[in-house]
Formats: C-alpha cells, sequence, structure tokens
C-alpha cells in the first residue's frame, strides 16, 4: 500500500497536455473499426520534460498509453532563472523544423499548438518558437524535445571546458562598454 501511494505522489507532480489525436480506420468485411493515436507531452514545471504517442482501439486508452510512454521517456533540460532557456537553438525531425529563443522576463510563451504545450510541461515562461517547414504536430513536438536535449547551461560548458562560469558569461556591463567597430 505505501508503494502505490508513493507512486500516486510522484505521478501527481507531473501535469499532462494532450497535443493531438489521430482517428485512422481499416476497412473490414463488415465495415470500419476505428482506432486513435494520441500524442501526449508530460512535465513537472520544473525542468523536466518528456513526450509520447500511444494507439489504441479506445481514445481514453490511447491517452493512458502515450502519458506512460512520455514519462520513461523524461529528460531534464537546464533553465536560466527558471523561467526561460539559456541560448538560442535549432531543432529538426524530418520534415520539421524548429526555432526556439530565449526572450527577457514578461515575454510569455508564443508559440503554436504543439510547441506551446511543450513549454508549459516544462515550465518555461519566456520563450519565442517559430515552427518553420512541415505542421506535422509530431514532428514539431518531435523537433522541440531534439532542440531541448542540446540545451547546454554556462555551468556544464565551464566544467567541460576547464574554466569558472564567470570567464565563459560576458556581463552585461562589459558587452556594453567594449569599443564598437565602425
Amino acid at each position: 500500500m505505501a508503494r502505490a501511494n508513493q507512486r500516486e505522489e510522484r505521478d501527481s507532480e507531473f501535469i499532462d497536455r494532450l497535443v493531438h489525436i489521430n482517428r485512422v480506420s481499416k476497412v473490414v468485411k463488415g465495415g470500419r473499426r476505428f482506432g486513435f493515436a494520441a500524442m501526449v507531452v508530460v512535465g513537472d514545471q520544473k525542468g523536466r520534460v518528456g513526450a509520447g504517442h500511444g494507439k489504441a482501439r479506445e481514445v481514453p486508452e490511447a491517452i493512458r498509453k502515450a502519458t506512460e510512454v512520455a514519462k520513461r521517456q523524461l529528460i531534464r533540460v537546464p533553465l536560466r532563472e527558471g523561467r526561460t532557456l539559456h541560448h538560442d537553438i535549432e531543432g529538426r525531425h524530418g520534415a520539421g523544423h524548429v526555432i526556439l529563443r530565449a526572450a527577457p522576463p514578461g515575454t510569455g510563451i508564443i508559440a503554436g499548438g504543439p510547441l506551446r504545450a511543450v513549454f508549459e510541461a516544462l515550465g518555461v515562461q519566456d520563450v519565442v518558437a517559430k515552427s518553420v517547414g512541415s505542421s506535422n504536430p509530431y514532428n514539431m513536438v518531435h523537433a522541440t524535445m531534439a532542440a531541448l536535449q542540446r540545451i547546454v547551461s554556462p555551468r556544464q560548458v565551464a566544467s567541460k571546458r576547464g574554466k569558472k562560469v564567470g570567464e565563459i558569461v560576458s556581463r552585461r556591463s562589459d558587452a556594453e562598454s567594449a569599443p564598437t567597430v565602425e
């Protein structure tokens, strides 16, 4: 009983967003058989997010399967100040191509439907995203996840190079006082 309660507690920390439902049919002797495919994004709004795809004969079952897959595929994304991305990045998956840009405080989530679901589940408050190419929700979500996996924080870069974070990140006052080349 304690294990079930513990698991329920862990599951309750995640929010899930239904991105897309697709109805497919198979023509058989007696008519058509319908099936459903669901795309779900799951996240804890603290920097972890995952996407999953599930198929079943009924919608609730497809959503349940997709949610389970998404929870197994969670990735951790480093966020700047817990509200935006550390740097701009592009992601690709098939014909889907997305551009994700960090944004100043108060910008909000400026993104299309499937991308918005990913950022809400991730816990990002300020981001600008553009989808170029395919508008297929599956490709858009997978391209976004591919981009998010490649984001690195200044701390990770500094440790990799054997430097201090201050040496990697330039301060705004230093950048403003630097002479401009004309």
